[in-house]
């Protein structure tokens, strides 16, 4: 006879092991798990690998390899020289900004994205972040964009501080938006997939469309804000040596994301 559900049943087998795991493994996971409760925190600068290897009863190569794997996954970062050493990675938008852009040029230039793919999620983002930014902007902020808008219209095309100072415009303004993921998707957005690293559109254009677009964020009109960019993004694109899946399509994907931000803050 079947025993009764209503029966006492008899209780499973006692947990006692853990999944027994290499010690480059083990290193890496203790250490990741540092950093992530807040142990460890941005900036802080790590023992030294022979350091590290007596802690842990492991080998110095066993440390650097872990150390590797956690630089790989942006965790830490390392430096050389006397005053270098492994430090753990600054949680914010702009380290974040440069792992995610490392990250799309990898696979831009193994063919794993196109070009005109990075355009259209920038366009889609562009348009709310300024939005935002004109919402949320501080007198920091707008000091910063009128310093780069300032050594833009001094800068010339030919100069390399230009494409910097071009990034540096949009990840200023995407800052300015309050959501540091969004932040740190339009600066890598921006970083790898700006036109003019190539193509160089005219000085004077560009300088003009930051322009607009930085008095509708000191006045504080999302509108204006939004108008502008769209003006700049469809200029930059018509200076791309590419083919847009849709055009149209993503205009109308962009105007949809500033309109929903709209309604968000209605």
């Amino acid at each position: 006879m079947a025993p009764s559900d209503s029966g006492p049943q008899r209780p499973g087998p006692r947990i006692i092991g853990q999944k027994v795991v290499r010690p480059r493994a083990q290193v890496e996971q203790k250490i990741r798990a540092a950093i992530l409760s807040g142990e460890l925190t941005g900036g802080e600068r790590l023992p030294s690998e022979d350091e590290l290897g007596k802690q842990f009863g492991v080998s110095r190569t066993t440390v650097r390899e872990a150390l590797r794997a956690l630089c790989a996954q942006g965790l830490i970062t390392k430096s050389p020289g006397v005053k270098g050493g492994s430090f753990v990675q600054e949680v914010d938008s702009g380290s974040l900004g440069e792992i995610l852009q490392e990250s799309l040029e990898v696979r831009l230039r193994l063919g794993a994205l196109r070009p005109d793919e990075v355009a259209m999620v920038r366009e889609y983002l562009e348009v709310p972040a300024v939005r935002l930014a004109a919402e949320n902007r501080s007198a920091r902020d707008l000091a910063t964009l009128r310093e780069v808008v300032g050594r833009e219209k001094a800068a010339s095309v030919d100069d390399p501080e230009a494409v910097e100072l071009g990034t540096r415009f949009h990840a200023t303004i995407a800052a300015a938006s309050g959501n540091r993921a969004l932040a740190s998707f339009v600066q890598a957005l921006h970083a790898v997939g700006e036109p003019v690293r190539d193509l160089r559109p005219t000085a004077e254009e560009t300088v003009r469309h930051h322009q607009a677009i930085l008095a509708a964020i000191d006045a504080g009109d999302p509108d204006a804000a939004e108008a502008a960019t769209l003006e700049h993004l469809e200029y930059l694109r018509g200076h791309l040596a590419l083919t847009a899946p849709d055009v149209p399509a993503e205009r109308k994907l962009a105007r949809e994301a500033g309109a929903r931000i709209r309604r968000s803050t209605a």
